[in-house]
């Protein structure tokens, strides 16, 4: 019936009115964020999964820059160890000279004085590796007993990096000497399983850089995958949500001009008084 005291279509039309209005201010803030979860009422649970998920990916983030550090390791020792080789082979090269007797023993003392000098570079090379101010060759620092690196989003997702010492006195060579023909002889045994030595050394190191390089590939690979799902989750639909802002943007027009005329209806009324 009509009444003047309460103006209950006025009340009906504000209700609306707040409701539209808040459809309205939902979807604008969805559109401007970007995101379908602005607050924790509008997925709870959705929420919930996505923080989880950006965890995630901050931490195989830093997985992905510790495999990169650890590939980064692993070359520069190789860098020293291939050297180390390479002076290996210069140290048989004098030996095998040393032990002809075609060689002179005059030249012998020449040959011996490089062959010395080889030797500490051998330890100058091992000692001068250094990756972060840590010596990477000379099994002096925590490399030679194994270095854990996390390459993955749970603490049990490690790979250990150990790097073997590479020292003259390691190797077997430190005391060895080429001045005359006997110790020349004597040498060539030596620097043959040096060589071995540092050979394997150079496979571990190949094969761990290997398995970094995998591990590499495998974060990057889930990082992307999470990422997509964390976006089916989290992103907003634009299209969809474009169209529940113009709905809600008519409904509020339409809740205002309401309002309007509910707002006009005692005056009405009160024409019937007179």
């Amino acid at each position: 019936m009509p009444v003047i005291s309460t103006n209950l279509a006025a009340n009906a039309a504000v209700s609306y009115l707040n409701i539209n209005s808040q459809q309205e201010t939902s979807a604008l803030s969805k559109l401007s964020s970007g995101s379908r979860i602005t607050s924790a009422s509008d997925d709870a649970a959705g929420l919930a999964i996505s923080t989880r998920i950006s965890s995630d990916v901050t931490v195989l983030q830093q997985a992905a820059t510790n495999a990169s550090q650890a590939t980064a390791i692993l070359q520069t020792a190789d860098g020293g160890a291939s050297n180390i080789s390479d002076i290996l082979a210069r140290m048989e090269s004098l030996a095998s000279e040393s032990s002809s007797g075609t060689t002179v023993q005059s030249s012998r003392a020449y040959i011996n004085s490089e062959f010395s000098q080889l030797i500490s570079e051998i330890d100058s090379i091992a000692s001068g590796t250094r990756y972060s101010g840590q010596s990477l060759l000379d099994g002096t620092s925590s490399f030679a007993s194994g270095v854990s690196v996390m390459v993955g989003s749970s603490g049990s997702d490690t790979i250990t990096i150990t790097l073997s010492d590479l020292t003259s006195s390691s190797l077997g060579v430190s005391s060895l000497s080429v001045s005359t023909q006997s110790s020349a002889v004597s040498a060539l045994d030596a620097l043959s399983s040096a060589v071995d030595t540092v050979s394997n050394a150079r496979a571990q190191i190949g094969a761990q850089e290997s398995r970094f390089n995998f591990a590499s590939s495998s974060i990057s690979t889930q990082t992307q995958n999470l990422q997509a799902a964390n976006s089916a989750i989290k992103d907003v639909d634009i299209a969809s949500e474009q169209a529940t802002l113009s709905s809600a943007e008519v409904k509020t027009q339409a809740a205002v001009s309401a309002e309007t005329a509910a707002n006009q209806m005692p005056q009405y009324l009160l024409k019937l008084l007179g």
